[in-house]
């Protein structure tokens, strides 16, 4: 999460066009609005994208003593380019010229 003061990292779980399910030590409520930025790999280096998105659902995640939190967000806003990026990791290309969503 960026653009927050206490802001937290987290683990992308899966990803598709409409949203991320990702997984965090940070204790967020339902509905509340978040500003991302995921990198995701590319070659040996790191390509980014960044998008705003609502938390839409939450779950306790439970792994032998520690407790975490998992949470489906759905993006609110994300710009064309940040759009690109990420359609080209979710179909394994990287010569999209042009999307629609």
């Amino acid at each position: 999460m960026s653009d927050e003061p206490n802001a937290g990292t987290g683990m992308v779980i899966n990803a598709s066009e409409a949203g991320l399910r990702i997984q965090t030590f940070n204790d967020l409520p339902i509905r509340k609005r978040i500003h991302i930025k995921v990198s995701l790999p590319k070659g040996g280096k790191l390509e980014s994208f960044r998008a705003e998105a609502e938390i839409i659902w939450k779950d306790l995640y439970l792994w032998e003593d520690w407790e975490e939190y998992q949470y489906g967000l759905t993006f609110v806003e994300i710009f064309n380019e940040d759009y690109l990026t990420l359609k080209r990791h979710l179909c394994g290309r990287s010569n999209l010229e042009e999307a629609s969503f």
